[in-house]
């Protein structure tokens, strides 16, 4: 089993990047890691802070596409849908070296 690298580019709508980061941030909390999840942690960019990287640890790819069909990934986005402005870029990564 490989662990895999989430990594989610957002873009938050100027103005918005602090209830932004508290939205993902309370609904996080209050639901809890899902299923497989090793660590996550959401980066804002100093230069241009409506940039924000989402970066989760998963356990393989299969437990992220099994999170993103439960309703705990529902809730998350949609408490932060509201401040986002648009799709968020995705992509992941394992360790090669």
């Amino acid at each position: 089993m490989t662990m895999i690298l989430e990594i989610a580019e957002l873009t938050a709508k100027p103005g918005s990047e602090k209830d932004f980061a508290e939205a993902h941030a309370t609904t996080i909390a209050a639901i809890g890691p899902a299923e497989g999840m090793l660590s996550a942690r959401l980066t804002q960019g100093v230069e241009t802070p409506t940039n924000f990287v989402l970066l989760v640890e998963w356990t393989d790819l299969a437990a992220h596409e099994r999170y993103r069909g439960t309703e705990e990934f529902a809730k998350w986005r949609a408490a932060i849908g509201r401040y986002v402005a648009g799709p968020a870029a995705v992509q992941h990564t394992r360790v090669v070296a």
